[in-house]
């Protein structure tokens, strides 16, 4: 019951992780702070995995990375409601 609180939790946590991280790129010289650099070593090692994700410009790895979070929370739940009804 537990592990199944905790997995959900700490994906919430890394999702926000990625969403303050995208935003940081609206602001000049964000990611040269020490929350930026933290951010980059925790976030893009699993967004450089959908960096095919691209349209001209813009990269799209933030949004297919949440939504592939999503599938896996959704997973994880239904697991847990399966295995011990949570």
């Amino acid at each position: 019951m537990y592990a199944v609180w905790f997995i959900d939790k700490a994906i919430n946590i890394y999702m926000l992780c990625i969403v303050v991280y995208a935003l940081m790129s609206w602001f000049p010289n964000a990611y040269g702070t020490a929350i930026g650099r933290f951010l980059a070593r925790i976030v893009e090692p699993f967004e450089s995995l959908f960096n095919f994700a691209t349209v001209g410009m813009i990269s799209l790895a933030p949004i297919v990375a949440l939504a592939v979070l999503t599938f896996v929370q959704m997973g994880v739940n239904y697991l847990g409601q399966l295995l011990i009804g949570y």
